[in-house]
């Protein structure tokens, strides 16, 4: 490789690297302290000037881990005031499923029916991430005041719940949903309830391995949703339906909804992506596909990587830059 396609390569790693660490940063901080900014800090910083709140909001995260002034300013522009967002409370309690559907306060075996609230200013993660060149934006958001949020607990540990991020996320899904629909994975019901309003949706089979979760939807959620006619469930693991009975129906979209993040859910992504094989002429749809394709193309690219410093591969820029884009990604996963 010569001197231009090295320096190409190495702004590649270079962005790569500045990608995980900002990625460490808004993991340590939502899991350490999402609810550092407060009300009266805000204040503070921006004196009172609500238009200056979500820059001030973005700086004091890209300064809180860094005394480096310059990298610090960095991150900053090129991550955190792209990332931070303050939400309108509205835009989600207007949702149609919010409007429609109201969650008990039920426990049957170690499942449990709930809520929970963000508080005002804390932090979390509001929709997928973004991608500009070889840049990777984590999107965070908070709400000025208090948001509570249907939540299903597993042993009072948070199993799923219909916050802005799963509203966010779920919308090209919604929108892309048609005919007969397959759903893994059955939760609160919620992507399940918005396809169902949709007249291009004439029936929705979900596939749900755990008794309790369905019994906890069918008698406490189910008989809320207005076309509950067009919904069927079935007891089994995912995979194993996705193996041996998936294509004995013609569905016409696929969604997979399986996992509660990237760390459990890269794995099971590439298995499922394997069989869609099932069902060639079916188009399939994934949760958070742009965060667990990140996670896949840091793996490649490290491979290829350390194969060209060392002279065991050779590959052209061009080469390199196919093969970690997304549309090649989701091709090549199902060959590992």
């Amino acid at each position: 490789m010569d001197k231009q396609n090295l320096k190409k390569l190495e702004e590649i790693y270079l962005r790569q690297e500045k990608n995980l660490l900002v990625f460490s940063q808004i993991a340590s901080y939502l899991n350490n302290a999402p609810c550092t900014i407060t009300k009266e800090l805000i204040e503070e910083i921006t004196c009172g000037n609500k238009a200056l709140e979500e820059y001030s909001y973005a700086m004091f995260i890209s300064n809180i881990f860094t005394d480096d002034d310059k990298l610090a300013n960095e991150l900053l522009k090129e991550y955190y005031i792209k990332s931070i967002k303050c939400l309108n409370e509205k835009e989600y309690t207007e949702n149609p499923y919010y409007k429609s559907i109201k969650i008990p306060n039920k426990k049957i075996g170690k499942w449990t029916l709930g809520y929970q609230a963000y508080q005002p200013y804390e932090a979390f993660i509001r929709d997928d991430i973004i991608r500009e060149g070889y840049t990777e934006i984590p999107r965070i958001g908070y709400f000025d005041k208090e948001f509570t949020f249907p939540t299903v607990f597993e042993n009072e540990i948070e199993w799923m719940a219909i916050k802005p991020n799963e509203i966010e996320t779920m919308r090209e899904p919604i929108k892309n949903a048609q005919g007969s629909v397959l759903v893994y994975g059955l939760g609160l019901g919620y992507y399940a309830y918005m396809i169902s309003l949709k007249e291009q949706v004439s029936d929705i089979t979900i596939v749900e391995r755990d008794e309790s979760v369905i019994s906890l939807f069918n008698e406490h959620i189910l008989p809320q949703f207005e076309n509950k006619h067009k919904i069927s469930i079935i007891k089994s693991d995912a995979f194993d339906f996705a193996q041996n009975e998936m294509n004995k129906n013609a569905y016409d979209f696929v969604f997979v909804d399986l996992w509660h993040d990237v760390s459990d859910g890269t794995e099971m992504y590439i298995k499922m992506k394997k069989c869609e094989c099932k069902l060639p002429n079916s188009q399939f749809s994934y949760w958070i596909e742009k965060s667990i394709l990140s996670a896949i193309r840091v793996r490649i690219f490290d491979a290829m990587y350390n194969g060209i410093k060392e002279g065991k591969l050779q590959k052209s820029i061009k080469e390199i830059e196919q093969s970690i884009s997304d549309e090649y990604l989701k091709k090549f996963v199902k060959f590992l």
